[in-house]
């Protein structure tokens, strides 16, 4: 295990030497979006510093930079950091979150081909493997994020079938020596977070939320199936005495939307709906606002200054009705 001074060492004078001013520390909420970086507005461009002070202008007071980790099949165990976002640009987009004055959460995704990361469940004589390699492609995202003054590092995201394991303990002592900001982990829903049983070495409860919310013109069932996720998370954080954070939610600008929160653009063709998407929105932040939930980062806004937009129909929230939406409950918070 390598300890922090050690790693400063290693890391050389151009290390970071002060830590990053962290909102909370200051009173603040992380409320904010998940930041996909896109090919044509690299971290670091000036395309995607315009969509980031968009972004900020929304009232956001922190935002993502997501690596995604790779590795072929849910059970294989060769899991491998994946080239989508190197190191260098991980890198590049703390510094432009940082230069607008927001928060960077670096927050790790595997992407596995045709499936997802909840799928993951590596062959039993394979479960070690796997865990090392994960361990050891999160340490390397830890020295980069400690190195350029990340906020907020989250463990792993929805790895709802490997969360479980003995493996965590270890892995966040080895973490915690390298990385001075906040650790979090990102649970799927509130089952999964009630399974977790690390959260006591954690600074937060993180979780995604994509309940199903019933049919598209039924508010009433919406604000039902908002209200009992919420509660199976409200019960988690008080058991651990942990502050909530909402690390997803979202829902497509697309017909239907409602019957699978979860679903993608590629898994369901549908017309756009800007209104539906906007609506649920509001509904969320509603009831975050009703139980003092501050911490939230929607899910998702991309680093092309142009995404979303009136013929979009999958998460992103840019240049559509529920842009505007959000900005009205946090530009006045």
């Amino acid at each position: 295990m390598i300890d922090r001074r050690t790693l400063l060492w290693a890391l050389g004078s151009t290390a970071l030497t002060a830590t990053a001013v962290f909102p909370r520390e200051a009173g603040g909420a992380l409320r904010g979006f998940n930041l996909i970086e896109t090919p044509n507005a690299p971290f670091g461009s000036s395309a995607a510093a315009q969509s980031i002070a968009r972004l900020r202008d929304t009232g956001a007071t922190a935002a993502t930079v997501i690596p995604f980790l790779w590795q072929p099949t849910p059970s294989s165990s060769a899991i491998v950091m994946g080239d989508a976002l190197p190191h260098d640009r991980i890198a590049a987009g703390i510094a432009q979150l940082h230069a607008a004055g927001l928060a960077a959460i670096v927050k790790p995704h595997v992407w596995v081909p045709e499936s997802w990361a909840g799928a993951i469940a590596p062959e039993p004589d394979s479960t070690d493997t796997w865990h090392a390699a994960y361990a050891e492609v999160l340490r390397a995202i830890a020295f980069t994020a400690e190195r350029n003054g990340a906020d907020v590092l989250v463990l792993g995201t929805e790895l709802r079938g490997v969360s479980g394991a003995p493996h965590w303990g270890e892995t966040i002592t080895e973490i915690r020596a390298l990385f001075s900001g906040k650790l979090t982990y990102v649970a799927h829903g509130a089952d999964e977070a009630e399974k977790i049983t690390f959260w006591p070495e954690l600074d937060a409860v993180a979780v995604s939320l994509y309940p199903v919310l019933g049919a598209p013109d039924a508010p009433t069932d919406w604000d039902r199936a908002i209200a009992a996720e919420l509660d199976g998370v409200a019960a988690v954080a008080r058991k651990h005495s942990k502050p909530i954070w909402i690390a997803e939610i979202g829902l497509r600008s697309a017909e239907g939307a409602t019957a699978r929160p979860w679903e993608s653009a590629e898994e369901r063709a549908a017309p756009a709906d800007m209104t539906l998407q906007a609506e649920v929105l509001d509904r969320w932040l509603r009831a975050l606002e009703a139980r003092g939930i501050q911490d939230v980062w929607i899910w998702r806004w991309f680093t092309d200054p142009d995404g979303g937009g009136a013929g979009d129909t999958d998460f992103t929230v840019q240049n559509k009705m529920a842009q505007e939406v959000i900005a009205g409950f946090w530009r006045e918070g």
